[in-house]
This record gives structure tokens, sequence and C-alpha cells, in this order.
């Protein structure tokens, strides 16, 4: 019998405006030589933007199922600092760097401990059920500011 924690899905948190999502480097994630093979740091990414996007409230499945559209990834800057390995412990850290009507900028750094591993920098776009770019819902705006505004205010101390 399950106590329900164990049977809920990891969720990442936000510290401050960062969002950390953690994970742990698996055999699946790695070449012959137990190092994480690159494509696999777009993947631990992805992970951290949906649960990100999923924390501070908005539903892509439900916007999805609605017909409203879709978030793809229009633009990938990535540099590798360094290589993870079978077994390390990695955090995501995420924040949102740009807001435009159709598309979200997010930076983020694959880090073990306080050494990065990768540093990148993706651009969102969100697109209509047909593929053209579409405006974000207003909800979802009015959720991503307090991340804008919050890294304003830190900029401003």
């Amino acid at each position: 019998m399950s106590d329900g924690a164990t049977d809920t899905p990891y969720a990442g948190a936000f510290a401050g405006n960062e969002h950390r999502f953690a994970i742990r480097v698996y055999f699946e994630d790695t070449d012959a030589a137990g190092i994480v093979y690159y494509a696999n740091y777009l993947k631990f990414m992805e992970r951290a933007r949906s649960d990100m996007l999923r924390a501070i409230g908005i539903d892509q499945r439900g916007a999805l199922d609605a017909g409203e559209g879709v978030y793809v990834v229009a633009e990938a800057r990535i540099k590798y600092r360094r290589p993870a390995k079978l077994e390390d412990g990695l955090v995501i850290v995420s924040h949102l760097e740009a807001l435009g009507a159709a598309s979200a900028t997010i930076h983020q750094r694959v880090m073990r401990g306080e050494e990065m591993l990768a540093d990148a920098t993706i651009v969102a776009a969100f697109l209509s059920p047909d593929g053209r770019p579409k405006r974000q819902p207003k909800a979802w705006l009015d959720l991503f500011k307090p991340l804008l505004k919050g890294e304003n205010e830190e900029n401003q101390s």
C-alpha cells in the first residue's frame, strides 16, 4: 500500500525568481564512457521548463486540448562547459529573461553543485494549432510578469 507521497511525480520549486529542478543522471543518459550525451542536456532543460510553467500555473495540456496553441522551441543556444557523468546529481536552474507577445526567452544552467556544466538560452514561441505564431494567453503573460519583476527589483537594489 502506498502513502501517496511516493507516487507523486517530483516537482521543482522557485527560489526567488529562479526555478530549480533536480535530476539524477542515469545509465540511459550516458554514452559508453559514462558521460551524458550532449542532446540529453536539452531533454533535462525541457523537463525543467515544463515544470517551471506548471509551477506558475500554466496549463500547457489544457491549452493544447482546447486548441488554443502550444509552445515550441524556436531557438536554442547552448554552451557545454563540463561533462556530467553517471550518477551525478544535477540541478537545472531556469529564469525568465524576456517576455514577448508570442514568445518567452528562458535562461537555463545545468549545475553540479556550484559547477556550471551547461549554459543555455531558449526562445519558446507560442504557436496556433496551424503552426503560426500567436499571442500568448493574457492570463499566462500575467503569470510570467512577476518573474520579470523580481529580476528587475534585484537589479535595482
